[in-house]
């Protein structure tokens, strides 16, 4: 696996009490002298290479279900779509595939939805992302059951590279069912991410890696689609797709939606797509009659502020 000892400094920073993304974005810029660091971190030598040293052993665990390991200060370390907070930049990405594929340079277009969609919301949803795929971009998405398989599936089959960000580590790929989809996907030129080289300490940890991972699919992507998703409820039925449309929102990042309200407007699953449309006039509508023109305003790169 290929990784800097930039890299791994960066890793071992964040082990330290109190020294989260927002604290690495404000004190590091990747590259620092280890004086430097140890300065910065209160701290001596020994300790730092001593936490240095297990994290190195970890993430050489992983062995061939990562390619690489890049750091902020490491040259292609992707630059970020839109406007975001300290606190919600990636600092490190493990990596499996074509990791040029985050690059800016790139038209990334995150399709989004439920776990369990029904045949019409997915022959939609294949429509609309097989239309994204005509101007040449690569599909994002999160490598969950329903819409994000049915997103990578279909990029696949049209010959076009997608990428998959993952809650988990790259050695223990979730879900089961998909390990095989996530195995295609780097054989046709795709790449896999994840911020993690360790199992999580809890069922909490476990959760909050999923939402976590939901800010990343609109960090790397130039727009994020919608293709269905049920509003918040206490049936505990709305998936991570709320997460990743909000953070697209404040980030500034282009959003659409799947929604045609003659055909949706009864249908709980499209419920979500109706409440951002309500909330958001900015929010690009894709349906049937509108798809191509849609589209293309969805995919119509505009002028973003990067970060790096």
């Amino acid at each position: 696996m290929k990784y800097s000892e930039n890299a791994l400094n960066i890793l071992t920073v964040r082990t330290f009490p109190q020294k989260g993304p927002a604290w690495i974005d404000k004190n590091l810029r990747g590259n620092e002298d280890l004086s430097i660091l140890y300065h910065l971190l209160e701290t001596h030598e020994y300790e730092f290479m001593k936490k240095r040293e297990r994290i190195e052993s970890a993430i050489n665990q992983l062995g061939n279900c990562a390619d690489g390991l890049v750091a902020i200060g490491d040259a292609n370390f992707p630059s970020l779509r839109g406007s975001v907070k300290p606190a919600d930049k990636p600092f490190a990405l493990f990596y499996k595939g074509n990791i040029s594929l985050l690059s800016k340079d790139n038209l990334n277009i995150a399709v989004i939805g439920v776990l369990n969609p029904d045949e019409k919301i997915e022959l939609t949803e294949r429509m609309v992302t097989s239309e994204i795929i005509k101007h040449n971009a690569t599909i994002v998405s999160g490598l969950a059951l329903g819409c994000d398989s049915i997103a990578h599936q279909t990029a696949l089959e049209k010959g076009a590279r997608t990428i998959a960000i993952l809650p988990s580590t790259l050695d223990s790929i979730l879900p089961k069912e998909n390990v095989e989809l996530a195995e295609k996907i780097v054989e046709a030129g795709g790449l896999l991410i994840s911020e993690y080289y360790e199992a999580p300490k809890s069922r909490n940890d476990m959760v909050s890696r999923f939402v976590v991972r939901d800010r990343l699919q609109a960090l790397f992507s130039d727009a994020v689609l919608l293709s269905a998703s049920y509003a918040p409820n206490n049936l505990g039925n709305d998936c991570g797709s709320r997460h990743a449309m909000e953070k697209a929102k404040s980030y500034g990042i282009k959003r659409g939606v799947i929604y045609n309200d003659s055909k949706h407007h009864d249908i709980a699953m499209y419920d979500l797509n109706r409440q951002i449309l309500e909330e958001d006039s900015s929010v690009i509508r894709i349906d049937s009659a509108n798809m191509s023109e849609a589209v293309l305003r969805l995919v119509t790169k505009t002028n973003q502020r990067f970060l790096f």
